[in-house]
């Protein structure tokens, strides 16, 4: 929107050409959706304390928690809030990518708001049933899956691009839609269930939006992904300012996420920052990247994937109790060490996945 006014402001004087630049509209989104974000913080939970919209927690869980009992929840939409309001703002709006992530990070907000109201309002435990969040899930991802085939400007749009190997970029065809399918999907119940402890989701999120907005810039510019031999996917480079977005919307959620936690994200923040994840690997061809960066999303939805296997078929348990953050818990480690350990090693698999780039 900015950048319209700045174009036509250009006219009366050239400075104002400033705003075309990638870089500076990325850091003035961060500091947009951060600013929207601790400006706004305080509104929102006391909104969501007036209307006692709390965190029901579960008896099964780690008793340390029974204390988070109430605490408000649905903090999310701040998060989409501040997110969408800078995009809005600092973003090519005649640009399609900007338009796909932001549907994707808006609709699957949408899924989680219903998940949280049933829940939190409605005083349903199930929330939305499982079979019926996964079938929307199923619908958006594939809606987006089939519009970005569909609507290919070239072929390196579909190409499938494995780390560490130089010359090897096969193209996908039809399967692409269903791995951007799998992506998405599989990132927004990811970072849901790594949502369990106090900022142990967000500043993952903040540290690979961070890293895929360097891949949105290099695979949006023609000479950086020739150098670094990746695809070059015209437009991807205005994703910069999505995931700036993120990074700086997901900073000031921290402030009032951070151990003890005044508020929490509820599945209305997670499952739309996985899918945003997710849209953005899948639309600069970096979805292995994602998985290496992501990594304790990863370990965290193994854990509950092999809890279950193991319990159905012999019986008996791998962990004390899964996502794995709560078997560290029973294991005796405080919160906080969780949570920091957690950070440092997405920290380095987020900096393995930026080498990747360089390491082909």
């Amino acid at each position: 929107m900015l950048l319209w006014l700045s174009e036509w402001l250009t006219q009366f004087h050239t400075g104002f050409n400033v705003i075309n630049y990638l870089t500076l509209r990325a850091i003035l989104a961060v500091i947009t959706s951060l600013g929207l974000s601790l400006l706004l913080g305080p509104l929102v939970i006391r909104k969501l304390q007036q209307y006692q919209i709390g965190q029901a927690i579960r008896d099964v869980g780690p008793k340390s928690h029974l204390s988070k009992a109430g605490t408000p929840t649905m903090g999310g939409v701040l998060i989409l809030m501040s997110i969408t309001l800078s995009v809005l703002l600092w973003g090519n709006l005649e640009n399609r990518f900007v338009w796909v992530a932001l549907f994707v990070i808006v609709s699957f907000g949408v899924i989680g708001w219903v998940d949280d109201y049933r829940k939190v309002v409605e005083k349903n435990s199930r929330g939305l049933p499982g079979r019926w969040k996964y079938f929307w899930q199923s619908v958006l991802a594939l809606i987006v899956g089939a519009y970005l085939f569909y609507s290919v400007q070239s072929p390196q749009e579909t190409q499938f691009v494995i780390p560490f190997v130089k010359d090897v970029m096969p193209q996908m065809g039809l399967m692409f839609v269903l791995l951007a399918y799998f992506v998405i999907v599989g990132t927004s119940n990811a970072v849901n269930l790594t949502d369990g402890l106090d900022g142990l989701a967000i500043m993952p999120t903040v540290m690979v939006a961070a890293a895929l907005g360097v891949c949105a810039y290099v695979a949006g510019n023609v000479n950086f992904a020739q150098y670094l031999n990746v695809p070059y996917v015209a437009g991807a480079g205005e994703l910069v300012i999505y995931c700036a977005a993120i990074v700086g919307a997901g900073i000031g959620f921290l402030w009032f996420n951070t151990y003890p936690a005044q508020v929490f994200m509820g599945d209305v923040g997670s499952l739309a920052l996985g899918a945003a994840l997710g849209v953005v690997a899948v639309i600069v061809r970096q979805e292995v990247v994602l998985f290496i960066m992501g990594g304790v999303f990863v370990a965290e939805t193994l854990s509950v994937i092999l809890q279950v296997a193991s319990f159905k078929t012999t019986g008996k348990r791998i962990f004390r109790m899964a996502p794995l953050h709560h078997h560290f818990e029973l294991k005796g480690w405080p919160e906080p060490r969780v949570i920091v350990r957690f950070w440092i090693i997405t920290l380095i698999l987020v900096l393995v996945g930026l080498a990747t780039l360089k390491i082909r």
